[in-house]
């Protein structure tokens, strides 16, 4: 018995000086590191597996981008002028257009003011605006707004401003006149270059 004690003894002594020496001198100083490169290894094994399978949509993205940018292209709600200056001559056209139209006499519907405007609004789209100022009977001018807001490229009007002038028109007509003012504006196609830091 007294020599299997003895063996037993040695034999533990012998696994604890051998894990001690491990632990002091092979764990720490190789072990420990070879499982944290481990690590990161499969960590960039997963990122590099999620960076491919995003260059695998890359084909599905540029289809898609190339259809909204063929969308966008056609998109009638926007002005097709290339800079602002050419933009802000469009809505007055169709001003003109439309206040003929809606006028057969020319005494019954006059623009008397056109002035484009700078808007400071921030906004994602470049706004071109024209201030208008008009005389017009009841009847005309509803047809005037209803015609700029419905038509194509889209055109809005905003800070409309109405004041009664009975005696322009003569107090006998129907409806009376009416000095209108108010704001025509559309928006450009290219967006506002956004300043990166």
């Amino acid at each position: 018995m007294k020599p299997n004690a003895e063996r037993l003894r040695v034999l533990a002594v012998t696994i604890a000086v051998v894990a001690g020496v491990y632990f002091v001198l092979l764990h720490w100083w190789f072990t420990a590191p070879m499982l944290a490169m481990g690590g990161q290894i499969a960590s960039l094994r997963d990122e590099e597996l999620a960076l491919r399978m995003e260059i695998a949509q890359r084909p599905a993205l540029e289809r898609e981008l190339a259809r909204v940018r063929e969308f966008e292209a056609g998109n009638p709600g926007f002005l097709p002028e290339a800079n602002l200056q050419l933009a802000t001559a469009a809505p007055v056209q169709r001003l003109e257009s439309v206040v003929g139209e809606a006028s057969p006499q020319a005494t019954r519907c006059q623009i008397t003011a056109r002035t484009p405007s700078e808007t400071r609004i921030d906004e994602p789209f470049v706004r071109a605006t024209v201030q208008v100022r008009l005389r017009c009977g009841m009847a005309e001018l509803g047809a005037v707004l209803h015609a700029l807001e419905s038509g194509s490229p889209q055109l809005f009007v905003d800070n409309l401003d109405l004041l009664s002038r009975r005696s322009y028109l003569g107090a006998g007509r129907e409806g009376g006149a009416m000095d209108v003012s108010f704001d025509l504006y559309g928006y450009l196609k290219s967006p506002v270059e956004v300043p990166r830091d």
